[in-house]
């Protein structure tokens, strides 16, 4: 079928479902028993029914707070050697979303939230920052090692940022090997924090990774997608590094049916990776709205390729807000040449110019929702789909606030490159922190459900 994605632009208008649930079984009373479905709006999203099968279908809409208070249940009623050790992941996206909703700081948000999860029966909660870490570095090295190879091989640039699934999941059903075969290898934060806590942190505490559940808080729906990838997935414990995904929204909905404010939970420090310590005040990756690929990959590859030290980037914006070029001169020249894509009128722009032999940048950083992940639209619209351009500026000026923090001066990385992964340049670094991406000839079935 034809993908609705190359027709209609952002203002698309947007159309709920009600989030259907694989749990209808599970029907025996319980304290969450009065929990209403999710509803899902799906207008910025890939997740058309164009590109959709069924069973992926169905297990989308198995990703809901269900499927956590299944876990949660499950672990109150049966026998211990059948529990489920919950660990929720939270992007740090989603912590702005809170703070600017119940008016708090962002370190005071991100410990009521944890605080609220682990009353719910949650055993521990973590931050993804340290998984964009490790993506960002990846990422860092692949952009310099493609430019070195740029004469060499024809499809080394440009590259394409790969952590968005939204813009993954077009770029592999529609755009082809043409685009593939640019995006970087480096796997999501989302993806790497599966393999860190069904990896390394399995490890630490003695588990078997199909013995943790493990749930991501995200701004987007596109991320319940990228958890069915099947290169997210350990067949030796049939296990999925991630089991499930809910949006900062839904998060919400939890709260409001339990009659809970966060302004009263209690606050409990975020738990750490590494063994009983615990995280400190919330900080951030360079980039306005995203984790910043863009400015992280573009000073690092100034200073490895160009001996120069990029202190502030200045970004120019081209036809809109959400598309604009950073660029590099040395001795006159302009030797890199950046963008951001936000949006998919400006996906298909790119697109457009790659297919004529008009493409002048070396990074791309491509993001599906306009304005970036801050307005994934799990967590930035209102109750009728509308974007909530309010809270929206509010997130921005929290996230904005947050300390930014060097991905080569976190220490617990550099430690687990060594004692994890076995080195930098280890087969084991390929096998965890990258992924191979490639045009999927899929035909979708139709679906009863209607987006």
């Amino acid at each position: 079928q034809e993908c609705s994605k190359k027709q209609k632009n952002d203002d698309t208008q947007s159309t709920s479902v009600d989030a259907l649930s694989s749990n209808d079984g599970f029907e025996e009373k319980n304290e969450f028993h009065t929990l209403a479905n999710a509803k899902i709006l799906l207008s910025d999203c890939l997740a058309c029914d164009n590109c959709m099968t069924s069973e992926e279908g169905a297990r989308v809409f198995q990703q809901n707070q269900k499927e956590l208070f299944r876990i949660l249940n499950l672990n109150k009623k049966c026998d211990t050697s059948k529990h489920k050790v919950l660990a929720v992941s939270i992007c740090p996206q989603s912590l702005p979303y809170f703070a600017a909703k119940f008016n708090l700081s962002v370190n005071d948000a991100a410990k009521r939230l944890c605080g609220f999860l682990k009353s719910l029966g949650v055993h521990y909660v973590f931050d993804t920052t340290i998984a964009a870490d490790f993506s960002i570095l990846e990422s860092q090295r692949e952009f310099v090692q493609r430019y070195q190879r740029r004469n060499q091989e024809e499809h080394a640039l440009p590259m394409f940022a790969s952590a968005c699934p939204g813009w993954i999941r077009y770029a592999e059903r529609v755009l082809t090997n043409l685009v593939t075969s640019h995006i970087c290898t480096a796997k999501s934060p989302q993806q790497i924090m599966g393999s860190l806590v069904k990896g390394y942190f399995a490890r630490q505490q003695n588990l078997s990774p199909d013995k943790i559940f493990h749930v991501i808080v995200a701004p987007c729906y596109d991320k319940k997608l990228e958890a069915l990838r099947e290169d997210f997935y350990t067949a030796l414990y049939n296990s999925q590094e991630v089991d499930c995904v809910l949006t900062s929204g839904e998060i919400v909905q939890i709260m409001e049916q339990k009659n809970v404010s966060m302004k009263d939970v209690t606050e409990v420090a975020v738990d750490s990776l590494f063994d009983e310590i615990k995280e400190g005040d919330v900080v951030r990756h360079d980039g306005k709205r995203s984790d910043g690929y863009l400015e992280h990959i573009f000073k690092h590859a100034a200073k490895e390729l160009f001996g120069m030290d990029v202190k502030e980037i200045t970004y120019k914006a081209l036809k809109n807000k959400d598309f604009q070029e950073v660029t590099l001169e040395k001795d006159g020249e302009t030797v890199l040449r950046f963008a951001a894509a936000y949006g998919f009128r400006n996906i298909q722009n790119m697109v457009l110019k790659l297919k004529k032999g008009k493409f002048l940048y070396h990074f791309v950083e491509v993001l599906a929702c306009p304005g970036g992940c801050l307005n994934g639209k799990g967590q930035a619209q209102t109750e009728d789909g509308k974007p909530d351009k309010a809270l929206l500026n509010q997130m921005e000026e929290v996230y904005a606030a947050i300390p930014v923090r060097l991905p080569e001066t976190n220490m617990h990385v550099q430690k687990m490159y060594q004692d994890w992964l076995e080195g930098m340049d280890s087969k084991k670094v390929q096998e965890t922190l990258h992924t191979k991406y490639s045009a999927v000839n899929q035909t979708a079935s139709s679906l009863d459900i209607k987006w």
